[in-house]
């Protein structure tokens, strides 16, 4: 029996408990682990898996002959299946766009199911642990290539335990209406992104020296790293309620009130726009990563040449960079009353996103059908990530203010189920990349963004009055949370 340390009893770095430096630190290593394997997993599809071709590791040549599997990997579970869904006409880029597309996308769903699970029978921490677990063993089972679809089905199902249930403690640090929980979802959300910074340096560079299988075995030691510093500093964590109060926390356990209806509602109104949103976004590992490998220059450094997968690595550098000084920046409109709401941010951040794009278009109009600058992919992900940070941390601080007690963890997984959509139209969306000029998909690409952005802001009013209902408000990100952030 773990005997915890209440919050307020913890030690205190930067104005929070040390329990969210261990949430951060099991969160870093997952999205290491994750990140690491989704930053090969597409040219490992294109470029070896599905290919009958003898290619390098990072070819400049065509990736638009059918999709096969070489004769050493015949008989492997579940090619037979997706290979008869698109065989025909597709390409190996197609085949992997939607094997990727589906992959990404089910990492998000189960989530959903994994928030029920701990909620009603296992608790979170239980659901954490299996879920770290199964999520090792697919890591571990990618050596093989024959169970290369039975491996994505165990990370897919570790994901679900894992992902909401490490979120929503995160809230349980802090009591109803601490001003310290936005900015405690802000350094949360750079933990995660630090593990997806360093992952496709450790990853992709294992992989581009050693093979692909170094790669995802790193992704897989990352991933039992991060159990272990939960279980090891667990007793910082807040202590669970037991199940039975959990259930009876709220009107004694019974349907949902009128008020808690509303923020359900509001939350799914926005989650639907998400889907957008992530649609456009997860581009980052799909179509990006595309002009990535055959359309950007990478340097060579002291005789290295730099893999196209560091290219994943832009993004989460760049949140270390621009999340503080977004944090300052809102404790400055705060201070003045100039703050945007909770879903005003998510607006902002959504036309931000589809503006980046732009950059992507003028860079497909002057390079053309060859290589250029390292710099297109460069400031079209600084200026996505900006808006990424208007959206994805406020979103995942508002799940956690605003839903009824009882079922946190299953609202945190329907945050996600957002995201499975959004990643399953991310891999539609992407099959479209050989079909389009390179200017129009990227300019569909922006008008999507800009076009939900807009429809957004037309809904906050509405939303947020929703969103208040029966509770504290839940727009305020004062000036502590700032602080502790930066």
């Amino acid at each position: 029996m773990v005997k915890h340390v209440p919050p307020e009893k913890q030690p205190q770095l930067f104005g929070h408990p040390a329990g969210l430096y261990v949430l951060f630190a099991a969160e870093m290593w997952e999205r290491f682990s994750y990140y690491g394997m989704r930053g090969l997993l597409r040219a490992y599809m294109v470029y070896y898996l599905f290919s009958t071709a003898n290619r390098p590791l990072y070819p400049r040549g065509d990736a638009t002959t059918p999709p096969d599997v070489p004769e050493n990997h015949k008989g492997s579970l579940g090619f037979d299946f997706f290979h008869g869904i698109y065989s025909g006409d597709t390409t190996v880029n197609d085949f992997a766009s939607h094997i990727y597309g589906l992959y990404t996308a089910f990492v998000y769903l189960t989530p959903f199911f994994g928030g029920i699970l701990a909620d009603r029978w296992l608790g979170q921490r239980k659901t954490v642990v299996i879920g770290g677990l199964i999520m090792a063993l697919g890591h571990f089972v990618m050596a093989s290539e024959k169970l290369f679809f039975v491996a994505l089905g165990l990370l897919i199902i570790g994901n679900g335990c894992f992902k909401p249930n490490i979120s929503t403690q995160v809230g349980d640090l802090y009591k109803q209406g601490d001003p310290r929980r936005d900015g405690a979802f802000t350094i949360f959300y750079m933990g995660i992104n630090l593990g997806a910074f360093i992952c496709n340096l450790v990853c992709g560079t294992l992989a581009a020296i050693y093979g692909w299988h170094f790669g995802f075995g790193a992704a897989g030691v990352g991933m039992l790293v991060g159990l272990a510093s939960y279980l090891g500093f667990q007793k910082y964590l807040a202590a669970e309620a037991p199940r039975k109060q959990l259930q009876e926390a709220s009107h004694g356990g019974g349907p949902l009130h009128k008020d808690e209806w509303q923020r359900v509602g509001a939350l799914v109104v926005l989650c639907a726009l998400n889907i957008a949103f992530w649609a456009i976004y997860e581009q980052q590992g799909n179509t990006m990563q595309a002009w990535a490998d055959t359309q950007t220059n990478w340097p060579t450094i002291l005789g290295f040449q730099i893999p196209p997968n560091w290219f994943q690595s832009f993004n989460p550098f760049m949140i270390f960079a621009f999340a503080p000084l977004l944090d300052m920046f809102w404790a400055r409109q705060a201070k003045s009353g100039t703050e945007p709401s909770s879903v005003a941010k998510m607006a902002i951040g959504c036309i931000i996103v589809g503006l980046s794009f732009v950059v992507m278009a003028v860079g497909a109009t002057i390079v053309g059908d060859g290589k250029g600058s390292l710099l297109w992919p460069f400031f079209c992900t600084m200026v996505l990530t900006i808006g990424e940070l208007y959206l994805s941390p406020i979103g995942l601080s508002l799940v956690t203010k605003v839903s009824p007690a009882r079922i946190v963890s299953m609202m945190m997984g329907m945050w996600f189920v957002s995201s499975f959509a959004g990643n399953y139209l991310s891999g539609s969306l992407g099959t479209l990349y050989d079909d389009m000029s390179k200017q129009a998909f990227f300019l569909m690409l922006s008008a999507i963004g800009v076009g939900t952005g807009l429809a957004m802001w037309a809904l906050n009013k509405p939303l947020k009055k929703a969103l208040a209902a029966g509770g504290p408000p839940p727009e305020s990100v004062p000036q502590e949370a700032s602080a502790g952030a930066s």
